[in-house]
């Protein structure tokens, strides 16, 4: 049986700022830009109980909560402690997969630190953080990443919850299908449509039950009902793809007149960033529109390299979708393939989401 930690970071960026700021500590606390576009990357409790959320809108923000202190990000300074977060990790395992700045899954299942004890690593490196960097974290303890990083969230902030393997049963059947990644607002209205609101309500329906609803995330959810998930903590990944976009100050209009100007000034930016890639193969590229309502599409097509003439069809094909809604962000995607040679005739099929 498999020893997993998830640590989160309790609002890794605000944090930093408060730490750094002692003027900030007890005041509603948000980092992002103030402009009419920009949006939040993270936001303290406090504000958090006005209603903010990381990924809102300033001005939406700021309605909620008027007396909220937005503070621009300093990137360079979060992965920095970041760093010094990894390190305190190193310390226990070699096994550590980051998921971002503030988290990551570790697998302590052959640690002897702690006499082997999960639950014990997982308080040694709460407080070692503490210590070091003078901010809190959260930990999950289960069996598997699934659990874990479920488990992370239960006494959030500055936490841990233990889920022991004589528990994930019972503990997984009253699980709320909304706190299984993966499932978003939408699909968690089309489970409740159907009848499905915990763990419990799908382990009594079958896969094909669950495909009208979910599609091909049908055997996962299936299987995460039951509390199981065999993925491994991977500390090394492979990128897959590089990217580049820009949300603009003002909504343009959809047609292709308009957006193909934008897309061309991308261009350059994603080459640079390529270069840096040069021994990877591209195995497809990729339009990402965002619209005025937030709601955003993308359509990719397999390819060899970066071709712009593919970019405009796909382009064309994004378009498409925009229902009269005008567009407030462009993005374009390389996406790399393994060393797996790809043939000529794979190369032309369409990938369209």
């Amino acid at each position: 049986m498999k020893k997993i930690i998830h640590i989160d970071m309790d609002c890794f960026y605000a944090a930093v700022e408060m730490r750094d700021n002692p003027e900030y500590a007890n005041i509603p606390l948000a980092v992002g830009g103030e402009g009419k576009r920009s949006v939040l990357s993270t936001c303290n409790y406090l504000a958090r109980s006005y209603g903010v959320r990381s990924a809102m809108p300033s001005t939406k923000a700021k309605v909620l909560c008027p007396s909220l202190k937005i503070v621009h990000g300093r990137m360079a300074v979060y992965k920095q402690v970041s760093e010094q977060i990894r390190e305190i990790f190193s310390r226990y395992t070699t096994l550590v997969e980051p998921l971002s700045l503030d988290e990551a899954f570790l697998d302590v299942t052959d640690s002897h630190h702690c006499q082997g004890s999960a639950t014990l690593i997982a308080q040694e490196i709460r407080q070692a953080i503490y210590d070091e960097t003078g901010l809190t974290a959260s930990a999950g303890v289960a069996p598997n990443k699934f659990l874990a990083k479920i488990a992370s969230d239960e006494n959030k902030p500055n936490g841990i919850f233990v889920i022991s393997p004589d528990k994930v049963s019972a503990f997984v059947e009253q699980l709320s299908l909304k706190k299984i990644p993966g499932i978003g607002p939408k699909t968690f209205d089309k489970l409740n449509n159907k009848g499905f609101y915990t763990c419990a309500d799908v382990r009594q329906a079958s896969v094909k039950q669950l495909q009208v609803v979910v599609g091909s995330f049908a055997q996962s959810l299936y299987r995460r009902s039951f509390g199981e998930d065999d993925r491994e903590v991977v500390s090394h990944r492979e990128r897959k793809s590089v990217a580049i976009e820009r949300t603009f100050s003002e909504d343009f209009d959809n047609t292709e007149e308009a957006c193909w100007p934008l897309v061309e000034q991308l261009v350059p930016a994603l080459e640079k960033r390529l270069a840096k890639h040069h021994n990877k193969q591209i195995v497809k590229q990729g339009i990402k529109l965002k619209f005025a309502d937030f709601n955003q599409t993308t359509v990719e097509q397999r390819s060899s390299g970066l071709d712009i003439c593919v970019l405009k069809c796909l382009l064309q094909k994004a378009l498409e979708r925009s229902s009269d809604r005008k567009v407030r962000l462009i993005g374009i995607t390389i996406g790399f393939g393994s060393e797996t040679k790809i043939s000529a005739k794979q190369l032309d099929l369409p990938i369209i989401q």
